[in-house]
C-alpha cells in the first residue's frame, strides 16, 4: 500500500510526504515556491514514462547517453480543470537504434506507465521523438 499527505503550512502550501518519506513544497498560490498540485501530476508522468524508457533500453543494452521527458499540457476550460491533452516530447541522446526508441516508447505508453494509463481516461496524450546527436569532442 502507498500512503501520502499534505499538510497545510500557510496561504495555499502544503508539505506533501508520501510511503518513501521524502517530502515536498505543494503551492496552489498565484505566486508559488514549489509545484502545483497538476503540475506534480505532469511531473509524475515524465518520471513514469522516461523510467520505463531507460529500463527498456538498458535491458536492449541500447548505448543512450541522455534521457529527457518534456510534457506540454492543456486543461479543461472549466472545473474540474483535468487534462485534456498532453503532448510528450522524448529526448533521446547516444548511438541508439531509432527503432529501440520508438519500441521503447510506444511499450511505456501502451503497457507500462501507470500515470499515462490513468491520465488517457481523460487526456488525448500524443508523443514525439527528438534524436539528440552525439556531441563531437
Amino acid at each position: 500500500m502507498v500512503e501520502a499527505r499534505a499538510t497545510w503550512v500557510d496561504q495555499d502550501r502544503f508539505v506533501g510526504q508520501a510511503s518513501s518519506g521524502h517530502a515536498i513544497v505543494v503551492d496552489a498560490a498565484q505566486v508559488k515556491s514549489g509545484n502545483s498540485p497538476m503540475e506534480l501530476v505532469l511531473i509524475g508522468l515524465c518520471g513514469c514514462t522516461a523510467t520505463d524508457v531507460v529500463s527498456i533500453l538498458r535491458k536492449k543494452r541500447e548505448p543512450f547517453t541522455s534521457v529527457e521527458v518534456l510534457a506540454q499540457a492543456e486543461r479543461a476550460p472549466s472545473p474540474p480543470t483535468v487534462y485534456t491533452e498532453i503532448k510528450l516530447i522524448y529526448r533521446i541522446g547516444g548511438a541508439v537504434s531509432h527503432k529501440a526508441i520508438e519500441d521503447a516508447v510506444r511499450l511505456s505508453e501502451e503497457k507500462y506507465c501507470s500515470v499515462a494509463a490513468m491520465l488517457n481516461k481523460t487526456a488525448k496524450i500524443s508523443y514525439e521523438i527528438e534524436y539528440v546527436a552525439k556531441s563531437s569532442e
